[in-house]
């Protein structure tokens, strides 16, 4: 598997950390979303080494291109868990399908590997969707439908102290785009710990200390400059090709004003016309985060998290158990 090395200069004394992605996305966001949180990792954690194995869940539905991405790639199932020995593991969302999460075709999959987690092994951040799914899964916590997609950058703040934020700005921008959220009352009365938040998007980062440390993301702090555009992009296509019934709202906070004429104008022609051929025409755009502080708020999370976990596997016998199968 690929490997981001560094030379170690940090008075951590381990060999590297071991981290597994279990990546669920679709398959035209399978290789954007993995080179996001390598390029987080990589800005985290140059001080060691990271070793990064990628994993596929079974149930996600794909085409040839994205069995060839798996393949390519050297995406491992599942059941290699065990083999790998991962210090962490990140969780992607995936696009839903059914409104019911335990309806979809990769839910029994996801629940055993939650267990596996929550029974043996290492602390975890779940995103987007994945967080969703855990909760509920967990604490049967059930996410609430919006009114209209959470989509674009929202103003975000800490919330007291806490070693995993104590890094970040007072205030700092995320991008959210999803169509579902957590009710903040309910993590509270389960026992979850909201660390960021926002006044418009809601809770982002929440955590919970069960035998390990759990962190839970609804924001995408990874995500690259250009990513809200492409989905934008993608929505519209969606509404000429018929897919979906309304038209896009634009992503807040994402394109300057002059963008954002040019997006107006073309969406009046698009209303009216509804051809899928009007894509060919789509505004070319400098898609990108109109604010200084690009994935460093990400870097700064990711640092806190993975230090934390580089003290505690320094600290722990050299005799320790190993993992062991996801399942058993």
């Amino acid at each position: 598997m690929p490997a981001i090395l560094y030379n170690p200069h940090s008075n951590i004394r381990i060999d590297g950390l071991r981290l597994g992605i279990v990546n669920n996305m679709p398959d035209k966001a399978l290789l954007s979303t993995a080179r996001q949180f390598l390029s987080v990792i990589e800005l985290a954690v140059p001080d060691f080494r990271v070793f990064v194995s990628l994993f596929a869940l079974p149930g996600i539905a794909r085409g040839e291109t994205g069995k060839r991405h798996l393949l390519d790639n050297s995406y491992r199932s599942l059941s290699e868990l065990k083999d790998v020995g991962l210090d962490a593991i990140i969780v992607t969302g995936t696009e839903p399908k059914q409104p019911n999460l335990k309806d979809e075709p990769y839910w029994s999959a996801l629940a055993s590997l939650f267990d596996w987690i929550d029974r043996e092994g290492p602390s975890v951040l779940y995103s987007c969707l994945a967080a969703h799914a855990a909760v509920l899964h967990f604490d049967g916590i059930k996410r609430r439908r919006l009114d209209k997609k959470r989509f674009g950058l929202f103003d975000h703040t800490t919330t007291g102290h806490d070693e995993l934020t104590e890094h970040l700005p007072h205030t700092f921008k995320i991008a959210h785009s999803r169509w579902n959220e957590i009710p903040e009352g309910a993590l509270g009365e389960s026992g979850y710990r909201i660390l960021t938040e926002s006044t418009e998007a809601g809770a982002d980062l929440f955590v919970k200390q069960r035998r390990n440390l759990h962190l839970f993301l609804q924001g995408h702090p990874e995500y690259d400059a250009s990513t809200l555009g492409r989905e934008y992009q993608r929505d519209v296509r969606r509404f000429l090709e018929g897919e979906r019934e309304d038209y896009p709202n634009v992503p807040r906070g994402y394109f300057n004003f002059s963008e954002k004429e040019l997006l107006d104008r073309f969406r009046a022609r698009a209303i009216k016309l509804r051809d899928e051929n009007l894509m060919a025409e789509f505004p070319s755009l400098a898609n990108r985060f109109p604010h200084p502080q690009g994935k460093s708020v990400a870097a700064a999370l990711f640092r806190a998290w993975l230090l934390k976990i580089a003290e505690a596997k320094n600290a722990r016998p050299a005799d320790a158990p190993p993992l062991q199968q996801i399942g058993a």
